[in-house]
């Protein structure tokens, strides 16, 4: 029998601690993401300008008193939940209907698969765009069809309303594709002896839907909703393309908001203060969200 080295025992104990191996990259991982946090949390509290150059001044909670006495910041606010809120539930409804038939095997549902997905995988820069010629008050198509029905050409972009209305619209034709591919895979992952025994007691598959598949698929249809809505609050690229936040600030939601203070008017102070703003925004549309849909998780349980 060899004795064992000194160094076979050093590094029999190395390969041991596995966590060792982990540490490392969970380090620069922290300090990477944490920095950024941390130094605009700092600046946040400062009046810093870049252009006209303006040395930092430590001016405490004034930005965020300033942001929230702003009716620009409650109406980017209210902009961005009205696209967020009708966006999503469009995509949930109507992701959630394809997803459906595309499970009962349809004729070309293959075809139909890559069809839906093909707008998620567009850059929402080049959606936009597509969009906005879409909606050209002059040489756009959608004007042309209404024009064979005799009205007159429709300023879809500079009108508030209807603004918001094509925005929803664009965000829910890139992003629907997203809930499809997520219900699609909670619908094949059911159990499908409950079904058989369902159609073998000749129960209506209005029924079938309402009282297996839905509840069935509400953890699912919970964290679909969740994940579009954070995601949905963070459209900046769409509104800036199509409308610029215009007319006025009709249309200025709340990362654009961000936008426009630091790259247009080189408020980083502000910029920074607007990011955390948007942050505790984002938690409390999320937390109430979450507490509504554990109240509807308990009715079903």
């Amino acid at each position: 029998m060899y004795p064992v080295r000194y160094e076979d025992m050093v590094l029999t104990k190395i390969l041991e601690s596995k966590h060792l191996f982990i540490w490392p990259a969970f380090l620069t991982v922290l300090i990477v993401s944490l920095f950024p946090l941390v130094y605009a949390l700092i600046v946040s509290f400062q009046s810093i300008r870049l252009v006209p150059p303006i040395p930092p001044r430590f001016v405490g909670l004034d930005n965020y008193a300033e942001i929230v006495s702003s009716a620009r910041f409650w109406g980017s606010i209210t902009t961005t939940a009205i696209i967020v809120c009708i966006s999503v539930f469009l995509q949930y409804v109507i992701g959630f209907t394809l997803a459906l038939t595309l499970h009962h095997n349809v004729r070309g549902a293959s075809l139909y698969r890559v069809v839906f997905l093909l707008p998620m995988f567009l850059a929402p820069v080049c959606v936009a765009l597509i969009a906005k010629m879409l909606f050209h008050p002059v040489l756009g198509p959608v004007n042309d069809l209404f024009t064979i029905f005799g009205s007159p050409n429709i300023s879809f972009l500079t009108v508030p309303p209807l603004a918001i209305a094509v925005l929803v619209i664009v965000e829910t034709w890139q992003w629907t594709p997203f809930v499809v591919l997520l219900m699609l895979a909670g619908l094949q992952g059911l159990p499908s002896d409950v079904f058989e025994a369902a159609r073998v007691d000749n129960i209506s598959i209005w029924r079938r839907f309402r009282d297996i598949t839905f509840p069935m698929l509400l953890p699912l249809s919970i964290a679909v909703i969740f994940i579009r809505m954070i995601e949905g609050f963070k459209i900046v690229d769409t509104v800036f393309i199509l409308t610029g936040g215009g007319p006025g600030t009709s249309t200025e939601t709340l990362t654009l908001f961000a936008y426009n203070e630091g790259f247009k008017k080189f408020n980083m102070g502000m910029t920074s203060a607007l990011s955390f703003m948007f942050l505790i925004v984002v938690i409390v549309f999320g937390s109430v969200y979450l507490a509504a849909a554990q109240r509807i998780v308990r009715r079903y349980k």
